[in-house]
């Protein structure tokens, strides 16, 4: 995983170590190929995000304690699959971005001006 790059084309920096997220639970949105879900993309969860999520199917504020899954809260940061967060932004719900955290085959999915647009500024 060392040497991923986020979608400014720079050195991927962590997402979030509290809670610990990523697919490979490292805190960085890194990925491989059995990452079907492709969680690449570092959002800051706000609670009409989480809302819409659960709307959706998945449910991302309960805690699935044999998953090592803390259940999300407003403000916290999360590699969200990046398909999930396309689906937000085309329903006028996507959660803030932080560009710096996000890999760079987000853009495989979605327009940098898109994320560019929900930019947010790292809480971690």
């Amino acid at each position: 995983m060392a040497g991923a790059s986020n979608v400014l084309g720079t050195e991927l920096m962590p997402c979030s170590m509290n809670p610990r997220t990523g697919f490979f639970r490292d805190g960085c949105c890194n990925t491989r190929a059995d990452d079907h879900g492709m969680h690449l993309v570092c959002a800051q969860m706000t609670a009409e995000f989480l809302q819409f999520s659960r709307s959706m199917g998945n449910d991302l504020s309960t805690p699935i304690p044999q998953y090592d899954f803390p259940g999300l809260k407003p403000g916290d940061q999360w590699c969200l699959c990046v398909l999930r967060w396309k689906e937000a932004l085309e329903a006028g719900m996507a959660p803030k971005v932080v560009l710096e955290a996000t890999h760079i085959s987000t853009l495989e999915f979605v327009d940098l001006s898109d994320l560019q647009a929900h930019r947010a500024q790292s809480s971690q």
